[in-house]
C-alpha cells in the first residue's frame, strides 16, 4: 500500500465533502459502539478480564525472546516451519520463496493486516503468482483496486450501488442489487479459486506459544477453506501476537468479538497447529508460519511499548469522533484511528506520519473502550512532544505551543487574558451566540460553529463560589 499519510489534510479535507462516505460513516456510527455497550452489559466481568489482559500481554512482551522460541520449537515439533522476518522485504521474500517451491500460480489469502502493511499482493503479482482474497469485504477491494479502510469492516466506506457496478464489470454477469444475490455471486466466483489454489495464505489473530498453534477469526468461513484446502498453509502475522497458553487465548477472544462487533463470539474461530498427520481427512500438507517483525522489537522497552498490546478489535477507531468523520483512508496507510494514529509513525517514520498524532481531540474514548487498556491519547502526546522536540510539523503549532508554554508558566498573565477574551468572544459571536470564523484559529471553525461563551471563566466562578460558600 503506497504512503499517503504526508497528504492527510487534503485527504481529510476531501472525505468530508464525499456525500456517499459520510453516510456509510453514520451507519458505523449507529452499528458497532452500540453493540458493543450491549455486549459488555452483559458481561460484568469484562473491566476484571481487561486488567487480566493487560497483564498477560506485558507479560509476553517482557519475555518475548522467551514466547517466541517456545513457539517456533512447538511448530517444529508438530511438522511446520517458522520463519523470521525482520523487514517487509524479508516477509515478501520468504512468502515468494515458499510459493516458488511448489511452483504456486495461483494463492487465496484469508484476513490479514499484515499483508497489507508488507505489500505482499503487490509483491506476489509482480513475480506472476496471482492474489485472490477470500473474505468478501477485501475481495470487492481488490476487484477495484481499492484498500481496506477499517480493520474488520474493510469495505465500510463503499455502498451497494458501487459494488453492485464493480460486480457487474469485473464479473461479466447480469447487475444484481440485492446484498443475497451479490454475495451468492461472489461465493459462486470464489469456489473455483478455492479449489484451484496452490498455496493459501491467512493473517492470525493470535498465536500460542504453549502449543505452536494459529487463531484466525472470521464471520464468514472464507479462512479455513483458504488453510484447508490448498497444498500449503501459510500464517502471516506478527511477533507481538503472541500469548502463552490457551487458556489465556480463551481470555483474548471473549475480549476480541465483544469489543470488534458486539458478538458473544465471533462465527468462526480457527487452530491451526500443523500440517496434516496421519488419520486427518483434510489440511495442507506443508505449515508454515512467517513472523513479521517491521520494527515491532524496537518498540520494547520504549515510550510506545503499550501499543504492542493491542489485538485489532477496532473500538478505538468505532468511537473515534475524528475516524467517524473521515473514514480509514483519509489516513494514508495500513492502519487507521487512533491505533493507526500511535503505529504508524513508529513504522513509517514520524517525518510521514507527523499529522496523525495530531489528529485527535483528546477526548480519552479510545483509551476508555480499549480491552486491553492503551492509553492511546498519551502515546499521541509522546510523538507530538517528539515531533515538536525535533522542529517538525507546522512553525503555527509550534510558534502555539511556545505561547501557550509561556502562559503556563505565568497564570496571572493566563487569568488576565481569559478575562479579556471572554467577552470579546461573546460580542463576536452576535445574536447567534456561535462562532462562525475565529482569527488565528481557523481550523476549529472551518467545519463547524463554536459555541460562544456562556459568561465568566472558570476561575472567576470557582473563586466566586468559594466566596459564597465562606460563612
Amino acid at each position: 500500500m503506497d504512503i499517503n499519510s504526508p497528504n492527510f489534510i487534503a485527504r481529510s479535507k476531501s472525505a468530508l465533502d464525499d456525500a456517499g462516505l459520510q453516510k456509510a460513516l453514520a451507519n458505523l456510527k449507529a452499528g458497532f459502539p452500540g453493540k458493543r455497550k450491549k455486549a459488555m452489559a452483559r458481561m460484568p466481568e469484562f473491566d476484571a478480564m481487561r486488567d487480566q489482559a493487560v497483564e498477560i500481554k506485558n507479560k509476553v512482551i517482557e519475555n518475548l525472546d522467551y514466547y517466541l522460541e517456545t513457539f517456533q520449537t512447538k511448530v517444529e515439533a508438530n511438522g511446520g516451519q517458522v520463519h523470521w522476518a525482520s523487514t517487509s522485504e524479508d516477509a515478501c521474500q520468504t512468502i515468494l520463496d515458499i510459493c516458488r517451491s511448489v511452483d504456486a500460480k495461483t494463492v487465496t489469502k484469508g484476513k490479514s493486516m499484515v499483508t497489507e502493511e508488507i505489500n505482499l499482493n503487490a509483491f506476489l503479482e509482480q513475480h506472476s503468482v496471482t492474489p485472490v482474497e477470500t473474505d468478501l469485504g477485501e475481495y470487492i477491494l481488490q476487484l477495484r483496486g481499492d484498500h481496506p479502510s477499517h480493520i474488520i469492516a474493510p469495505a465500510i466506506h463503499l455502498n451497494l450501488p458501487q459494488v453492485s457496478d464493480i460486480f457487474e464489470e469485473k464479473h461479466q454477469l447480469p447487475r444484481k442489487e440485492d446484498p443475497a444475490e451479490l454475495m451468492q455471486e461472489a461465493r459462486d466466483i470464489m469456489r473455483d479459486h478455492f479449489v484451484a489454489a496452490d498455496v493459501g495464505i491467512t493473517g492470525a489473530n493470535f498465536f500460542v506459544a504453549e502449543t505452536g498453534s494459529t487463531m484466525i477469526v472470521t464471520n464468514e468461513g472464507n479462512g479455513d477453506l483458504t488453510q484447508t484446502l490448498p497444498k500449503v498453509h501459510i500464517v502471516v502475522t506478527s511477533i507481538e501476537k503472541c500469548v502463552p497458553t490457551l487458556e489465556d487465548l480463551s481470555l483474548y477472544m471473549r475480549l476480541l468479538s465483544r469489543s470488534a462487533t458486539g458478538q458473544e463470539s465471533a462465527v468462526y474461530n480457527t487452530l491451526s497447529s500443523g500440517p496434516k498427520q496421519a488419520g486427518d481427512q483434510d489440511g495442507p500438507e506443508q505449515f508454515h508460519v512467517v513472523l513479521v517483525d517491521n520494527g515491532r522489537s524496537s518498540m520494547v522497552g520504549d515510550k510506545q511499548q503499550d501499543m504492542l498490546r493491542c489485538i485489532r478489535c477496532s473500538a478505538c477507531m468505532n468511537h473515534c469522533p475524528v475516524y467517524s468523520q473521515i473514514g480509514g483512508h483519509a489516513y494514508g496507510w495500513v492502519y487507521p484511528g487512533p491505533m493507526g494514529s500511535v503505529l504508524t509513525p513508529k513504522m513509517i517514520g514520524i517525518e510521514q506520519a507527523g499529522h496523525l498524532p495530531n489528529a485527535s481531540t483528546f477526548c480519552g474514548k479510545c483509551e476508555a473502550v480499549c480491552p486491553v487498556r492503551i492509553p492511546l491519547p498519551s502515546l499521541m502526546r509522546t510523538w507530538r512532544e517528539r515531533q515538536f522536540d525535533q522542529g517538525q510539523g507546522a512553525a503555527a503549532n509550534r510558534y502555539g505551543i511556545q505561547i501557550w508554554a509561556a502562559l503556563a508558566r505565568r497564570p496571572w498573565l493566563y487569568h488576565a487574558m481569559t478575562r479579556i477574551a471572554m467577552p470579546m468572544m461573546k460580542l463576536w459571536s452576535g445574536q447567534r451566540n456561535r462562532i462562525s470564523s475565529l482569527p488565528l484559529a481557523r481550523g476549529w471553525t472551518l467545519w463547524r460553529d463554536l459555541p460562544a461563551p456562556e459568561g465568566k471563566t472558570f476561575m472567576q466562578q470557582w473563586n466566586q463560589r468559594n466566596k459564597e460558600q465562606q460563612p
